[in-house]
């Protein structure tokens, strides 16, 4: 008998929850104030708009998306424009708003988004520890690589683990993964990019793209030049952290245990291989694991790095062939003779990232290369200050093809001002570069 009353009341009290669900949703006074809110804060009038959102918020969240899209900037305006005990309570609403919105409306903001948007929340209040923090974007990346796309969540992720690795909360070898997975989240994302560009390049080229297509171009380099950004930021954190005094030791210590782990071999090549502590023993046992364990592009790389290493050159070019040539994404093959234009300089790093861009017309660090390769030379190519410093205008331009155009301007700086291109009387004419660039450029008219 107790059970059947018991069932009863959970039934009614459903019923009696939805009705209510029901009956805010179909509030007429509620949906006036939906509208007035909604107009105020699309004028930006965001004090008006607070407490008649408040209202509808709190009586019916789930009346429309609208609640919460329109919640957010009132919220993230009450935050930047409230101070002390009041500012923190507005950061306290708007981190629950997102994770509301996730419950209301999953397919409009979904738990990945969420974490990401509550993480960037806390870091940029400072109302979170790194703890809190890292654990929020560590659960959205592994969760959900694929859909973590916020290049300063990528950065603040990898951020986050380093300095918790400083304070002793967290395994070098963690350090270590998080960096190889998120290295390769960014080469993913550049490559999906990469491939947005690619068909636009012919239209560009022959001066025949649209406006709107132009748009969609110059808005894709964009977020490759931040993730180029993004990327050198997170080498940047890794630091001394990856220098061989840690890596041999770390490496050593996990080998046999790993000696059969295709993965844990390519990543431990990979980093002694970046960070020149390919004289050690211990490389030659990690390629030569590599290479019996899984044969591949990589591990004909790496044995190439090797003979490299040993002065043998003619070998080292064989591997360096052969790897390219075993290598069947057009992607991956591009990216593998950047690694291999990067163990060169000047004019056969230049030959190398020509040859990636043949399988990958927009990878920008064939174009990042190349530029440095030029600019390298400003001092060697030419006979008079001008000349020299002219070099400077090919490594922008270089840079600015492949859409870098933070790089592009750093170069644009060190090339000729204004003055010095009225003293040359050299405006509008070509100018020739000479050693081994071999190219001739166009005076600008600044």
């Amino acid at each position: 008998m107790k059970k059947r009353i018991l069932l009863a009341t959970v039934i009614a009290g459903f019923f009696i929850g939805s009705a209510g669900a029901q009956d805010c949703k179909s509030n007429e006074d509620l949906k006036q104030k939906l509208s007035i809110f909604s107009e105020y804060a699309k004028a930006r009038n965001y004090n008006e708009a607070y407490p008649v959102w408040k209202e509808v918020y709190t009586a019916c969240p789930t009346l429309h998306f609208a609640v919460f899209a329109y919640g957010e900037r009132i919220l993230q305006d009450k935050v930047k424009n409230s101070t002390g005990g009041q500012k923190t309570q507005f950061i306290k609403d708007l981190n629950q708003l997102y994770t509301d919105y996730n419950k209301a409306f999953p397919a409009k903001l979904s738990a990945t988004e969420m974490r990401i948007r509550q993480a960037l929340l806390l870091f940029d209040e400072n109302a979170g520890s790194e703890q809190e923090i890292y654990d929020l974007l560590n659960k959205a990346f592994t969760e959900d690589r694929a859909n973590f796309k916020n290049e300063k969540a990528l950065y603040l992720y990898f951020s986050e683990l380093v300095s918790l690795h400083g304070k002793g909360q967290k395994e070098l070898q963690e350090v270590f993964d998080a960096y190889d997975n998120v290295s390769e989240k960014i080469q993913d994302e550049k490559n999906e990019l990469s491939t947005v560009i690619n068909q636009y390049l012919a239209a560009e080229e022959a001066g025949t793209i649209s406006e709107k297509d132009k748009k969609t171009l110059e808005a894709t380099r964009k977020r490759v030049d931040n993730y180029e950004t993004i990327g050198e930021s997170i080498d940047a954190k890794l630091g001394q952290l990856a220098d061989c005094e840690n890596l041999i030791p770390l490496y050593t210590k996990n080998f046999e245990a790993n000696k059969n782990n295709e993965e844990w071999l390519r990543r431990a090549a990979g980093k002694m291989s970046d960070k020149d502590c390919t004289k050690d023993p211990l490389f030659v046992k990690i390629v030569t694991s590599l290479h019996s364990v899984a044969p591949s592009a990589n591990s004909a790389y790496y044995l190439g790095v090797m003979s490299d290493k040993s002065g043998n050159t003619s070998k080292a070019i064989q591997y360096y062939n052969e790897a390219v040539n075993l290598e069947t994404d057009n992607f991956k093959k591009s990216k593998l003779l950047i690694r291999i234009a990067t163990k060169h300089s000047k004019g056969q790093a230049v030959a190398y990232a020509q040859k990636a861009l043949t399988y990958n017309p927009s990878n920008s660090d064939a174009y990042r290369i190349m530029a440095h390769a030029y600019a390298s030379s400003a001092n060697e190519c030419g006979s008079t200050s001008f000349e020299k410093r002219a070099v400077y205008w090919l490594a922008a331009q270089v840079a600015r093809k492949g859409g870098l155009e933070s790089l592009a301007a750093r170069y644009d700086a060190l090339a000729p001002s204004k003055v010095d291109v009225f003293e040359s009387g050299m405006a509008g004419k070509s100018l020739s570069l000479k050693c081994w660039i071999g190219q001739s450029i166009t005076v600008p008219r600044l």
